[in-house]
């Protein structure tokens, strides 16, 4: 569902332009809003949530798909925890429909996919091991990368039920916006894959920005 934001990029009080291959962490306080903007257009931004005052309750793509009964995440859409608690509220979606089970791109699955040639590639796993690595005073371990949801990704469900990867519906400027329903620890690997449309074979940057 397309549903723009009231809220005006010059009050947000933090903006940061996040490239391809690059990340994002950051704690949010409850009731704060993020925007994750599509700046040049056809990028997938691979997004994982936690509680931020305790990670091992995180985002869960089979609570949120079952509570919602639907497979995509929209506007008014509610991200459930393992604990089937309210995590994030989507409160605008200028780009309509995101992906949560496509999954993210690792070194092996770059292998097993593409080519052996490719498993050296960097890959959303890699941007994220570095993220929680660097920043350990968030508690965040190795076993805690799980489920995570690609904004802007399309990935079509066959009618046998397997998964495509397929050009993006996102356009320049095109953005998704969450309401922080708890204090919340968001981890983003804005997305390097060059073997599938996912970023148009081109990764471009993004930018975050966060409202009280």
């Amino acid at each position: 569902m397309i549903k723009t934001s009231p809220l005006q990029s010059k009050s947000a009080i933090f903006r940061q332009i996040v490239d391809a291959g690059d990340y994002f962490i950051k704690r949010l306080e409850q009731g704060q809003t993020i925007r994750i903007l599509d700046l040049e257009g056809n990028q997938a931004a691979d997004t994982l949530f936690y509680n931020a005052d305790d990670p091992s309750e995180r985002y869960s793509a089979t609570d949120t798909i079952r509570e919602q009964g639907n497979l995509y995440l929209s506007a008014g859409t509610r991200l459930k925890t393992n604990l089937n608690r309210d995590l994030l509220e989507i409160t605008a979606d200028t780009c309509g429909r995101h992906d949560t089970v496509g999954g993210a791109c690792a070194t092996e699955s770059n292998t097993v996919r593409y080519d052996l040639e490719k498993r050296c590639m960097h890959a959303c796993r890699d941007s994220w091991m570095l993220a929680i690595q660097e920043h350990d005073e968030l508690g965040l371990q190795k076993a805690d990368i799980t489920h995570n949801i690609n904004f802007f990704m399309n990935v079509p469900v066959t009618p046998e039920g397997g998964l495509t990867f397929e050009d993006g519906i996102s356009a320049p400027g095109k953005y998704v916006e969450l309401k922080a329903l708890m204090n919340v620890i968001v981890l983003i690997s804005n997305c390097p894959q060059l073997n599938n449309p996912c970023n148009g074979y081109n990764p471009t940057p993004i930018e975050v920005l966060i409202w009280d």
